[in-house]
């Protein structure tokens, strides 16, 4: 199955017009996933560095032209993938925001792209809770219902991390912007 490199990723940031900020944030967020999947991978863990990468360097492909409502981003993205040959991809895109499964125990490259899309806000890496916070007021400041939607999400993304850093330790989740500092695409 074919995975795109990151030049091809990067290509097709320019192709569907990717915005500058969810371009920074696209980039930050596959540093964190290629380096939490070549963390895992060196413990024994199944997790493929170039399907987490291109994975989170196209999380957001389609954001873009959903800023406004006009479509579901992650739905968009996962059709997006499928369009160039990444049916791999597209599972990994279309789960980004929300697991359809929630956390079910095991850790591949969809739930590192999860993770990772959630600890970093614009191009910073953040805690869950910052993280958490940021969402609730940009997408749930009047709405109770996304509100409690985000904090469940945020509730399975707690477990996940605790999954990981599990298999990770001695590196801990406040370790990990400092970590993925020299992580090179």
């Amino acid at each position: 199955m074919a995975i795109p490199t990151p030049a091809q990723c990067l290509a097709l940031m320019d192709r569907y017009q990717m915005p500058a900020n969810i371009r920074a944030h696209s980039l930050m967020v596959g540093r964190v996933a290629g380096f939490l999947a070549a963390a895992l991978a060196a413990k024994g863990e199944a997790a493929r560095v170039e399907v987490a990468l291109a994975g989170a360097m196209l999380h957001d492909i389609a954001k873009g032209p959903c800023l406004h409502g006009r479509c579901r981003h992650a739905e968009r993205g996962a059709e997006i993938c499928r369009a160039h040959g990444y049916d791999e991809l597209a599972g990994i895109v279309a789960e980004h925001v929300v697991l359809a499964q929630g956390f079910t125990g095991s850790c591949g490259e969809r739930e590192i792209v999860y993770y990772a899309d959630k600890r970093v806000r614009h191009d910073q890496v953040v805690s869950l809770p910052e993280r958490r916070d940021d969402l609730v007021i940009r997408y749930g400041a009047d709405n109770p219902l996304i509100q409690e939607q985000i904090l469940q999400n945020f509730l399975i993304c707690r477990r996940l991390e605790e999954h990981i850093f599990a298999r990770l330790h001695p590196l801990t989740p406040a370790d990990l912007a400092l970590a993925v500092t020299d992580y090179q695409l």
